[in-house]
């Protein structure tokens, strides 16, 4: 299993990126896939959920980035996607794709003018 992260950088506030996780190894859409985020100084948290295929592709979001960002799947890319919307510079973290006890490496996102 492998899961690698990109689409990350350096975005002023009110705009906006996407985050893409390519996935290995597995098949993502028989897989409830998550993101997740890490500010500085503080916890991981849980960002955004999406069920698998057989579960409706139901999609989760913590309160802070609901009406915001979007979780996707791709099922021919075998990828996930974190669409990210009205960005904010309490949204700077560095995000991380996850599948159960699998996790990326992380891709940067700095909200700042």
């Amino acid at each position: 299993v492998q899961l690698v992260e990109s689409g990350g950088g350096l975005v002023q506030p009110g705009g906006s990126l996407r985050l893409s996780c390519a996935a290995s190894g597995f098949i993502v859409s028989t897989y409830v896939m998550r993101w997740y985020r890490q500010a500085p100084g503080k916890e991981r948290e849980l960002v955004a959920t999406m069920n698998s295929k057989s579960a409706g592709d139901m999609t989760s979001y913590v309160e802070s980035v609901k009406g915001r960002f979007t979780i996707s799947r791709d099922n021919a890319k075998n990828t996930v996607y974190l669409l990210m919307n009205s960005l904010k510079p309490e949204d700077t973290a560095v995000y991380y794709c996850n599948r159960g006890l699998f996790w990326g490496q992380g891709t940067q996102v700095t909200v700042s003018s």
